[in-house]
């Protein structure tokens, strides 16, 4: 296994705080990882600070706003760009897939995450535990890069058990190898 497919927490120095969990794998070219929302667990200031350190050119947030004020991030995208971050809002309910509106988005982010790790990049992709929504997204850039599915899905799992929860979230993330 190389080194960038395990799953660390973000800033090895601060690892004896409960901290953020970032996990990452290769995928196209870059690195593609998933994380829970930041301040999900109360140190949202903390949990900034790890994404900034890892140095995403991307994050992707499948959670909702009111995940987001739940959490104590109300401005968790202008808080991610003056990290000189590109963010995107793609909201997905809890256990969902993306909704009409989202999915009709899902093609240009798809394209941006896509570019990014081409050109060895880094994209983090978060939801609100780090698992299915956040999973599902990752699976599918997965494939869309040209990985086969199950292989896609062993690897992610490798550094994320949780990945992906639900069947219509693994249907969703498999229909890239058609739109890819």
């Amino acid at each position: 296994m190389r080194s960038e497919e395990t799953s660390e927490p973000a800033a090895p120095d601060e690892a004896a705080q409960a901290g953020l969990t970032i996990h990452a794998l290769s995928a196209g070219g870059g690195i593609l990882a998933l994380c829970r929302l930041p301040g999900a667990e109360g140190d949202y200031r903390g949990d900034l600070i790890q994404i900034y350190q890892w140095k995403p050119g991307l994050v992707l947030s499948m959670t909702t706003e009111a995940e987001h004020v739940a959490a104590g991030a109300p401005r968790l995208g202008i808080d991610i760009q003056s990290m000189a971050s590109r963010w995107l809002h793609l909201p997905v309910p809890d256990f969902g897939t993306p909704p009409p509106a989202v999915a009709a988005k899902w093609p240009a982010a798809s394209r941006s995450a896509r570019q990014a790790l081409g050109g060895g990049g880094r994209v983090l992709v978060h939801c609100r535990g780090g698992c299915g929504r956040s999973g599902m997204a990752v699976l599918r850039l997965m494939i869309e890069c040209g990985e086969d599915p199950a292989q896609a899905l062993a690897r992610l799992r490798s550094v994320r058990p949780c990945a992906v929860e639900t069947e219509a979230q693994m249907d969703w993330a498999c229909a890239g190898q058609v739109a890819g």
